[in-house]
């Protein structure tokens, strides 16, 4: 059976969009973005957002949003035996329909990817299809949050990621 995504988290006047690229089991079990403990992201979001692993997740996203983040994954839904990236059996990816979103979130500007593969989905399967309209988006490639990305540490993340608390304060 497919993993499917979430709904995307995005409140009128959302600058910042951060894309996943599929939620792993733990947060598929909870239905919550990034619910696994070990993943940094609701830490970082603390730091910079005050959308930190202390508030009830309501909480958290409603400060993200107020912040103007909104939250999706790349993936719609795709076969993946486990909750590695690397497990994602291409052949079975279908992707958001990212149109759609710019469309009702039209102030997006910048799209910031949580790890490569995210990155890599999106340029390969998604910007080639967007109309010309969308176009104008910087993109940028933040290292992953996930506890599978455990070679950096977890100030150099905040700090990588910081640049997303910086784009909206421009």
């Amino acid at each position: 059976m497919p993993s499917k995504s979430f709904a995307p988290i995005a409140a009128d006047g959302a600058r910042v969009l951060i894309l996943g690229s599929l939620p792993g089991k733990r947060s598929l079990a909870e239905q919550q973005y990034y619910a696994q403990p070990q993943n940094a992201f609701w830490k970082i979001m603390g730091e910079l957002f005050g959308a930190g692993p202390e508030l009830p997740y309501a909480g958290r996203t409603q400060r993200l949003s107020a912040s103007g983040i909104a939250l999706w994954d790349v993936i719609a839904s795709a076969e993946r035996p486990g909750s590695l990236d690397s497990s994602i059996v291409g052949a079975s990816v279908i992707v958001n329909d990212f149109g759609k979103l710019f469309a009702r979130c039209p102030e997006i500007e910048l799209i910031c990817f949580n790890g490569v593969k995210a990155a890599e989905l999106f340029e390969r399967r998604v910007r080639p299809a967007l109309d010309s309209e969308f176009a104008h988006f910087e993109y940028l490639r933040l290292p992953s949050t996930s506890p599978a990305n455990a070679a950096m540490r977890f100030q150099e993340k905040l700090a990588r990621w910081s640049i997303v608390r910086d784009a909206l304060a421009a």
